[in-house]
């Protein structure tokens, strides 16, 4: 076995000999860096984030924070983590004495009361004060009033930005059992901008550790998409690994062990996001953070979808192209590439195929996808339809599996529905299209007649059942109600004056 060696707190630390198996979470508190904390482990309390170097462009680097009980330690060979309890000493605004100014204003203003949860919640807010985008907002809003959204104005308050540019969603995956989060948002909209000197500021001037040939007997990181490829041609069983997002779940609570597993996340064939004159291609293994920023609303419908997928700790991590591969039917990028007539591209050593997300679906968790391709990257084609939706039914607002999920794109011509599109999730085996309230809406006046009508047909798409997140009877209702919805919110001029 090759040496492996992960940089945490600025020390270079040795990580061969570890199990394929063992969570970074496991191997930093093995190291005796116990202030992460095990909550949950499947990534929804975050009380084990770490800070993580990540690219931010070819020259950049931006400290991301992520869930450290799910991906595999061997994931982070030759990069650079900071745990809470190395953020101080690393930073040039303190001594080894001192606290780094997130943990002091946790500190001052009682952010913290048993502390379990508090070493995760200092480095998502960490990762947020270093955010390169954070700038103060002109407005006043420490009454906990919401500043610009980056989604538009229908999601001004999915972005709670305070005075100093903080974005309270930052925190959206990180949970607190006993202190309250009114001392927590204090402290976060206290923090003032980092002094130049801090050279975890200054670290973001430096690109990214880049990847490193991994290689050990049930684990590895090839540096090629031809290699990862031809594995899949020689062991059709191997599991592909990118945000470890839904694969660490498995490991950790239905204790999945794989024989084999071939990290992808780095590789930078799918890596890419290029827009030509008639698509947008998103590569498979980019995060969700970095296809927003990357994207920055040209993609209106992913822009609905963002805020409401999981958290930020989850998107720092998650891929569209995990998501997609999983065939969760209830999983949430599936009803709005639906919507968006997506087709995914297919690889393996044969070659590329493309095929329609519609038909790429035979079951649960089950698609036309071969044993030996695996999903290289989304194209959305161009041009986009001008009236366009996400809504997410589920029992909390945010970081919730939904009950149901609908995607909708509209084109109308002079009040007419030219063409519409519906994806579903929560009502069936697999995330589905709404063909028949497609079928009774194309050709049809967009009035609030049309929309009742449409929404009736709507209530009977897919086969909903009867499970612990809702009835069948309240999926069917929340359909019509998602159509109804959609109408009041994009009817036509005229409709609205009558």
């Amino acid at each position: 076995m090759e040496g492996i060696r992960v940089t945490v707190n600025g020390e270079v630390r040795d990580c061969s000999g570890t199990n394929p198996h063992t969570r970074l979470l496991d191997w930093l508190r093995d190291e005796g860096l116990t202030g992460s904390k095990e909550g949950c482990a499947e990534g929804e309390c975050g009380a084990c984030a770490v800070l993580v170097a990540r690219p931010d462009g070819p020259d950049r680097s931006r400290w991301t924070s992520v869930n450290a009980c799910l991906p595999p330690a061997l994931a982070f060979d030759g990069q650079e983590i900071i745990t809470a309890e190395g953020l101080g000493n690393v930073s040039n605004a303190c001594t080894p004495e001192e606290l780094h100014p997130v943990q002091r204003e946790m500190a001052e203003r009682g952010g913290s009361q048993c502390g379990y949860c508090t070493p995760g919640f200092i480095c998502s807010m960490a990762a947020e004060y270093y955010r390169p985008e954070r700038t103060p907002a002109d407005s006043d809003t420490s009454d906990g009033a919401t500043g610009p959204s980056v989604v538009g104005e229908d999601h001004a308050t999915d972005h709670e930005c305070g005075p100093n540019g903080f974005d309270l969603h930052a925190l959206s995956g990180n949970l607190c059992r006993c202190t309250g989060y009114r001392p927590i948002r204090d402290a976060a909209y206290a923090l003032e901008t980092p002094p130049d000197a801090d050279p975890l500021l200054d670290r973001q001037n430096r690109p990214a550790p880049v990847p490193q040939r991994t290689k050990t007997e049930q684990f590895s990181r090839p540096e090629t998409l031809t290699e990862v490829l031809q594995a899949l041609q020689d062991n059709p069983d191997t599991k592909l690994v990118a945000g470890a997002t839904d694969l660490g779940v498995e490991v950790n609570l239905r204790h999945s062990r794989p024989t084999t597993t071939i990290a992808i996340d780095r590789l930078e064939e799918l890596r890419t996001l290029r827009q030509s004159a008639d698509s947008i291609e998103i590569g498979a293994a980019l995060t969700l953070s970095e296809v927003e920023r990357a994207l920055a609303g040209r993609v209106p419908l992913l822009s609905h979808l963002f805020p409401q997928f999981a958290s930020r700790l989850i998107r720092n991590a998650a891929t569209f192209g995990g998501n997609l591969s999983t065939g969760s039917p209830i999983g949430d990028s599936a009803p709005v590439f639906l919507a968006l007539d997506t087709r995914v591209v297919l690889a393996s050593v044969e070659g590329e195929r493309e095929v329609p997300l519609s038909e790429y679906y035979t079951g649960y968790r089950q698609s036309v996808r071969k044993p030996n391709e695996l999903l290289r990257a989304m194209r959305i084609p161009l041009p986009l339809a001008e009236s366009t939706a996400f809504y997410k039914i589920a029992k909390r607002r945010f970081d919730d599996i939904s009950s149901v999920s609908v995607g909708i794109a509209m084109q109308l011509s002079d009040g007419v529905v030219s063409s519409v599109r519906i994806g579903l999730g929560g009502v069936a085996a697999t995330p589905i299209r709404a063909l028949k309230t497609e079928a009774a809406l194309v050709g049809q006046p967009w009035t609030s007649d049309t929309a009742a009508a449409a929404a009736v047909v709507m209530a009977g798409e897919g086969t909903p059942i009867d499970d612990m997140r809702a009835s069948a009877l309240y999926r069917s209702a929340m359909l019509r109600q998602a159509l109804l919805r959609f109408h009041a919110e994009n009817a036509p001029a005229l409709e609205v004056a009558k």
